[in-house]
């Protein structure tokens, strides 16, 4: 089996304060857990394919500008306070979680000289299921921002860019908008910030 791209991207946005069956808040469990899992289940046979293929992998985090928008304390001390539980950091701290994800892996690759490349990237605002849990904005979404927003594959468009287009060969722990470079807020370039989530992300997962 060969593995030459990957694009994470599964989203959650719920008003309530909701676990996952790990018992993980719901936002960071699918938006970032997941994401973080299955990068490291199909990660080795990527580097394999990478190597006898002698071609440039890539691992695309679909995260989003709602980054900006995130709870100011660790990730591990935050994520099951439901004290403190707000849908738009909670939102917000699962995407930023995307970003730091798609940088540490990016460095970590480096590293090991592997011919991989990890980036993340903002789609857009688009016109998908993602507010149904929040009735009456589904509802104006549906029936008067699709007008204004993109639709589906026009929200795909950074993506397959990041994934096919030669222009972005060797790029890497970099994040995008509109298929050019963007600039994240600025605790995207913590490393130690990144190194934390690296760290407890792994202790949730490792008996997966």
């Amino acid at each position: 089996m060969f593995v030459f791209v990957a694009s994470n991207n599964a989203g959650v946005l719920s008003p309530q304060f909701k676990l996952s069956k790990d018992e993980i808040e719901l936002h960071f469990a699918t938006n970032h857990l997941g994401h973080f899992l299955l990068t490291n289940l199909f990660l080795e046979t990527m580097k394999k394919t990478s190597y006898e293929q002698k071609t440039e992998g890539r691992i695309i985090n679909v995260s989003s500008r709602g980054h900006r928008y995130a709870y100011n304390r660790p990730f591990s001390d935050q994520i099951n306070d439901e004290s403190s539980y707000n849908s738009l950091y909670a939102y917000g701290q699962s995407k930023l979680a995307n970003i730091l994800h798609a940088k540490e892996l990016a460095r970590r690759l480096k590293d090991e000289e592997v011919n991989i490349t990890a980036n993340s990237l903002h789609p857009g605002f688009i016109v998908t299921e993602i507010f149904r849990s929040y009735n009456v904005f589904s509802v104006i979404c549906n029936a008067v921002l699709k007008y204004f927003v993109k639709d589906v594959s026009q929200g795909a468009a950074t993506t397959c860019y990041l994934a096919l287009n030669p222009k972005v060969k060797g790029v890497t722990g970099e994040y995008f908008s509109d298929s050019n470079l963007a600039k994240p807020t600025p605790r995207v370039e913590d490393q130690e910030l990144a190194k934390e989530l690296w760290e407890f992300s792994s202790g949730l997962t490792s008996s997966k």
